[in-house]
């Protein structure tokens, strides 16, 4: 059962976590990558490590307002709020990484220059921040609407809830879909997706990139160059890796505030790890199949939730638990650099 929304508790919290979002953005794009470069491993470390942190800070804040209330009970709840943050927030880095991937394929098709991959990368999370906003809040609401009245099932008084019932259904199917599928974006044509059609029904596209701008202007005609469309298509990757990653985290909380701050700041270290994920890619060859594992978990979750409650730590111990052995083992027995890289740029 939910207890009182962090919302409720503490609403200047809200502002606070807007504010830093801002700043770190502006800083990002604003004083630490004001000129489109190459980011180095270690850059990428460091501002991993940033958001990482500021994540890990914030689940701490959230354990502090619902521990410091006064009510019965507190520091159960808050160690329940607590560890529904830190699941959420590392089912979505941990299925963002599958997105990663087929960023790199992304890049690769529209030989898209590195030293502006940040700047396309920055603007696709700044769309994630507003689409995952409607996802989540309508998401919520759309659950709250969807119970169906108490009933007997099974020998137990159960209250069903459709929305979920479907969404646990999805992830399974999804789970089992994508058990150790890396390859099928390979050959895919990224120009040829909504993304791209979308921006190319407004503007004619140039031929050749020019610098780091979105726009061109050639023989007097104002037109889009491909680094806007590979932001179109950026936009719609992440929407359609919304479909898996957002039912997810429902299956974890209902409160609006901690799903969307714990996926935000998974999404806001993106940048920074794909840069790391493009140089240390092997560490990752067996992640689909641990990705396959923890939807299939949160999805079989969702479907016995009316009868069997798995408590957010429990989940946080298994999804964290598959995510380090999926990495062990690839590390282990990593795929060859050689065929990795074919993958890569077929």
């Amino acid at each position: 059962m939910e207890h009182q929304s962090i919302l409720e508790l503490h609403p200047g919290l809200v502002w606070g976590f807007a504010v830093t979002v801002v700043i770190m953005l502006l800083l990002d794009l604003g004083v630490f990558n004001k000129k489109s470069h190459e980011v180095s491993s270690k850059e990428a470390t460091i501002w991993s490590i940033v958001w990482i942190s500021l994540s890990m800070i914030f689940s701490g804040v959230v354990y502090w307002v619902f521990n410091t209330d006064g009510s019965p009970g507190s520091h159960a709840i808050a160690v329940e709020k607590f560890t529904q943050y830190q699941a959420a927030y590392w089912i979505e880095k941990a299925l963002s990484v599958d997105n990663l991937f087929v960023f790199i394929l992304v890049f690769g098709f529209f030989k898209v220059p590195k030293y502006l991959h940040h700047k396309v990368l920055f603007w696709g999370i700044i769309g994630a921040l507003v689409f995952r906003a409607i996802f989540i809040f309508a998401g919520v609401g759309l659950i709250n609407l969807t119970y169906l009245p108490e009933m007997n099932v099974f020998g137990k008084a159960v209250q069903i809830n459709v929305v979920m019932a479907l969404f646990g259904l999805f992830l399974v199917y999804a789970g089992i879909k994508s058990w150790g599928d890396g390859d099928g974006d390979d050959d895919e044509d990224y120009s040829n997706t909504a993304g791209a059609r979308l921006i190319k029904s407004f503007w004619k596209v140039s031929d050749n990139y020019d610098g780091d701008k979105f726009f061109t202007i050639q023989n007097g005609i104002k037109m889009a160059t491909p680094l806007l469309v590979v932001v179109g298509v950026i936009e719609f990757t992440d929407v359609l890796f919304a479909v898996d990653s957002i039912p997810a985290i429902f299956a974890i909380s209902n409160d609006p505030f901690i799903l969307y701050t714990s996926n935000i700041f998974a999404i806001l270290g993106l940048r920074s790890l794909y840069f790391l994920l493009a140089n240390f890619i092997h560490m990752f060859s067996k992640l689909s199949y641990g990705l396959a594992i923890i939807l299939s978990f949160i999805g079989v979750k969702m479907l016995i939730a009316p009868w069997i409650h798995i408590s957010s730590p429990v989940s946080l111990g298994i999804v964290g638990g598959v995510l380090l052995l999926s990495v062990l083992l690839s590390i282990m027995f990593p795929e060859k650099e050689d065929e990795e890289k074919e993958k890569l740029e077929k």
